[in-house]
Parts: structure tokens; sequence; C-alpha cells
């Protein structure tokens, strides 16, 4: 599982999710837009519009799917409900994973239910190689004996350990520079998949009303 806003889906969106799925030899990778993320401002676009632009952006990759669960339920997004709901269609032993990025990681204290996030899968934290603070003690203290070394020791289990990952490709591309670049009416060639950019482009999508 790799959740976010996709606000909008980026090439970096992207190529994390097919490099996550060759380090680690995953079946498949689910890409799951939030509805109401807890922990963020609200989306710059509804859900089921972004939604589309990240299908769009996946188009026929091997592997990758978008995700709609989180959409089809009401309130905030919590990230144990989706795990939950991954856990029970694909059983008890199987290897489940939820990926974020290290800004998330460093806020992962204050997510609903933390600990029940390890008790149905294990997290995988796409490391910045260029961010080497020490970690808040709470989130220390969380992660205490979970963290392992490599890929065949995560996957002994089920659930319930941590792994650091650097992937071979650090794309520096955010959605807030995109829709930034957007509402300046400046160019976002090459940091979107063609067939996103289109559908922006075409909907008149993150510009002043």
């Amino acid at each position: 599982m790799l959740g976010g806003t996709f606000d909008p889906v980026h090439l970096g969106h992207l190529r994390s999710a097919v490099e996550l799925q060759e380090c680690l030899m995953l079946d498949r990778v689910h890409m799951v837009p939030a509805s109401m993320p807890p922990l963020r401002d609200e989306p710059s676009v509804p859900p089921e519009e972004r939604l589309a632009l990240l299908r769009l952006g996946i188009g026929q990759t091997p592997g990758l799917t978008a995700d709609a669960r989180e959409l089809e339920r009401h309130g905030p997004s919590y990230s144990a409900d989706t795990l939950a709901s991954l856990r029970e269609e694909y059983g008890a032993e199987a290897r489940l994973v939820m990926a974020l990025g290290h800004d998330a990681f460093l806020r992962l204290v204050e997510w609903r239910t933390p600990e029940r996030l390890f008790e149905l899968a294990h997290l995988v934290v796409i490391d910045r190689p260029d961010h080497d603070a020490p970690l808040p003690d709470a989130l220390v203290e969380l992660i205490h004996r979970r963290e392992v070394d490599c890929s065949e020791a995560l996957f002994q289990e089920p659930a319930g350990s941590l792994l650091r990952l650097a992937l071979p490709t650090r794309m520096a591309i955010s959605a807030t520079e995109v829709r930034r670049r957007l509402l300046e009416g400046s160019s976002i060639r090459y940091l979107l998949p063609e067939a996103v950019e289109a559908r922006i482009q075409e909907r008149a999508l993150y510009r002043r009303h």
C-alpha cells in the first residue's frame, strides 16, 4: 500500500511505486488516494478527480493499481482502517507492506492508533539520503525492536517490522510545486505523465476560478 493525496499524481509518485515493487519483489502496489487526510489540509481537487488522474498516470503499468477504497468510506482516511481492509482481503498470512515517505514517518506517533499499523502490516520508510536528523523520542519508542535491515528479514512474518529503504531514483518533484506552477501558468511538462497533464489542462484544474 502506498497512500497519499496524489494532488496531483506526478512522476515521482509513480517511479517510487515501480521501484518499491522491484526492490521488495511485491506482487502488486495499491496506490490509495486519501479522501480526507486527517493531518493535512484538504486537497485542492475532489477525490474522484484525483483518482481519475491517478488511473491515467498508472495506465497499463504492471503491478500498480489505483485503489479507491478510502474514497468509498465516510469520514477521515485512517491508514489503519485501510490496512484492515487489505488484511481481510488478502488473509492473515499475506505479507503486507505500507510504504510512507520520511516526512510522514516523522509524524507517525500523531497518527490514529499507530501501534495497530504494525499489527496489520510492515512499514517501509522511503528514506531521504539528505535527512539524518535524530528521531523524536516518542517515535524511537514506537519503533523500538521493530527495525530490520533487509527485505528478507522483513518478510519472515506477515506484519510487525520496519525497514528503511533508499530507492534507486530520487525524483525531486513535489505536488506543491506542480500546483504552484499551474497557478502561475508555468510549464509542468515532464513532471507528470502526458495523460495526466492533458486532463489537468483540459479541465483547468488547479487554477484560480
